[in-house]
Formats: C-alpha cells, structure tokens, sequence
C-alpha cells in the first residue's frame, strides 16, 4: 500500500491546512456547522475505512429469492434461507471498482469520479441499504471532532511502515506501529 502523508498535495496536508483554515474562519469552536466543513478531512477518514475496514464480513439472512451477476457474467441464484456475506475488505479492493485499489486516494470520493457510487454497493465500510449502521453519521462526527483536535495541536509521522490489519478481534483494528508525535499549535 501507498501512503503519502507529506508534501503539498498529499492527503495529510491537506487535512492539515483544512484546520487552519477553520481556525481561521472560526476559531477554536468545534460544533455540527465546523464538523460539516470539513471535507479533506471527512474524504481521509472515508478513504481510511474504504482500504481498512473494521468488519471483516457482513452478513444477512435471505427472506427473498435474488439473483446475482459477477463481473465476469455468471448469475447465481440464492434462495430463501440461505445466509450471505459481503467483505468489505474484498469489496473495497476490487480493481474493476476502485482505481488503483491500494493506493491512499481520498479524491476517489468527489465528482466527477465518484468511484464509491460506480456500482451499488461499491462502499460498504457501514453496511449498506436498509440494514446500513445507523450510528454512521455519529461515528463521522466523532471521528472528525478527534481528528480535528488532534491535527490542530500535533504534527504526525509514521516511523514504521502502515501497519498490518490484526484479525484477532471481531473488529479489526492495526497491529502495533510507531508514530511520532510533536505538539504544535495552528494560529487561529
């Protein structure tokens, strides 16, 4: 996997200068109206959970008959009864999906790409349709308000490589790495 975390135009900048720009317009305040402007920052976090999920599967009871098509044009039909699972880490990695699947690509998300509308149910880090996690809205809004802070008072760098996913839990979280961390503060 690819990760640029420095430069002008990387991802981390980006979210970086997005802060100061808040800071700017609003000062240190952090409530729904400033959490809603944050797009470099909502795009990262979206692309985050696209490469690494925190559910290894979803899976759903069958209640009515369906078929599905593969890319490559075979039709399977499922019937009542049956259980079914989609991974979104499988799903989130597919190439005929998403371009250049392992490579940190927040701008994979805006118009005119879209890449996560391409296809139904392309991104599923939340589940998706009727059934979707309905706490996805909020956990956006956590993880945006800890970010926010965190990018307003440090600087980050990753010591180690990204690390790898630990499968050893039923939410997947990263093995050990090393990051440092120096405290800073974005001028308002």
């Amino acid at each position: 996997m690819r990760l640029q975390t420095r430069g002008p135009k990387s991802p981390y900048h980006a979210a970086v200068a997005e802060q100061q720009a808040i800071l700017q317009k609003h000062g240190g305040s952090v409530n729904m109206d400033v959490l809603g402007e944050m797009q470099a920052l909502q795009l990262a976090i979206q692309e985050a959970l696209r490469m690494h999920p925190p559910l290894l599967m979803v899976m759903r009871y069958v209640k009515q008959p369906f078929s599905v098509t593969t890319s490559q044009g075979n039709t399977y039909n499922i019937p009542v009864g049956d259980i079914v699972a989609a991974s979104p880490n499988f799903a989130h990695m597919l190439p005929t999906v998403f371009k250049d699947p392992q490579v940190f690509d927040p701008a994979r998300f805006l118009p005119p790409r879209e890449e996560d509308k391409v296809k139904p149910f392309s991104y599923v880090g939340f589940g998706g349709g009727r059934h979707a996690c309905i706490g996805q809205n909020f956990a956006y809004l956590q993880i945006k308000s800890i970010w926010s802070v965190m990018l307003r008072n440090f600087d980050f760098e990753m010591l180690d490589p990204v690390p790898a996913p630990d499968y050893d839990s039923m939410v997947i979280g990263p093995k050990a790495a090393r990051v440092r961390y120096t405290r800073r503060k974005l001028a308002a």
